[in-house]
């Protein structure tokens, strides 16, 4: 059929109709994933990391570290890099090295332990985070060390129960990171107790650890927890930057305020320009 109509054109002196293009379709890569056999948790686990996207061309240049949790590719992993990489573009944030750690079973990871009957018949396996924290200390970060040019510099953001392993993290092991990011964190996890503990539990080594704090409008509504631990923390000298949104929900809130969650965390070495509108303001409800 191809050859009749290659005659015809031919004949009437016409040029032969280009052949279609071959579709091809390929891979498109964020970063790498690893799979690491953890000692701390008995089991493999999924680690991936994405690469600010000027790592390859300067082989000299040393990158912060930004640890999520909840780091799975199914999880929050696109929706940060996303917000590193435009923060990056912009000059709102640093170029970071992104480690994803992903979770599996989220209360045994994220929350410490509790002698609530209920909690323990509903999530029988829950109160583990002490075993998650040793992981990321002892296998995690020494891994990303190995494989990356890092600066020394780094930081966690998460949300929800990974908000509070955060704020649990910075109150009980506040030098595991240099500045840590909880968005909306279940406060009110176990009758909020750890918000009940938080003065008990702070000491100097928060200091010098930027500590930023996004609550939506359902904790909002129900501030008891927070303002306990924003008190506690301001008692003891540490620096904070509180949000309140009670314009936002627990299900809008991440995507909103990560990028300035970012900005404050791992702040640019100048800072942009006044007309690009990244002014950080805590302390308060934004409106």
């Amino acid at each position: 059929m191809r050859l009749a109509v290659l005659a015809a054109a031919l004949l009437l002196g016409g040029a032969a109709p280009a052949p279609r293009p071959a579709e091809v379709a390929s891979p498109v890569t964020l970063g790498q994933g690893y799979r690491l056999q953890s000692t701390v948790l008995g089991e493999e686990r999924r680690i991936n990391v994405v690469l600010p996207p000027g790592y390859a061309k300067d082989p000299k240049r040393r990158y912060p570290v930004l640890y999520l949790i909840d780091g799975g590719v199914d999880q929050d992993l696109l929706h940060i890099a996303g917000v590193a990489q435009l923060g990056a573009i912009w000059g709102r944030s640093q170029p970071v090295i992104l480690v994803g750690i992903e979770t599996r079973d989220r209360r045994k990871e994220l929350v410490g332990p509790t002698r609530d009957p209920e909690l323990l018949k509903r999530y029988p396996t829950a109160g583990h985070s002490a075993d998650f924290r040793e992981f990321i200390a002892r296998e995690v970060k020494p891994l990303v060390a190995r494989h990356y040019r890092t600066s020394g510099r780094d930081a966690v953001i998460g949300e929800s129960l990974a908000g509070l392993f955060i704020t649990e993290t910075y109150l009980i092991a506040p030098t595991l990171f240099g500045a840590y990011a909880a968005i909306d964190p279940s406060l009110w996890w176990d009758k909020e107790a750890l918000s009940l503990r938080a003065r008990a539990l702070l000491s100097g080594a928060q200091k010098g650890r930027p500590f930023y704090l996004a609550i939506a409008s359902e904790q909002a509504g129900e501030p008891a927890a927070a303002e306990r631990v924003l008190a506690a923390m301001r008692a003891a000298g540490a620096t904070v930057c509180e949000q309140r949104r009670p314009d936002l929900t627990h299900a809008t809130i991440y995507q909103q305020v990560a990028p300035t969650a970012l900005q404050y965390v791992l702040p640019p070495q100048s800072a942009p320009g006044a007309e690009y509108g990244f002014t950080v303001r805590c302390a308060g409800a934004v409106d």
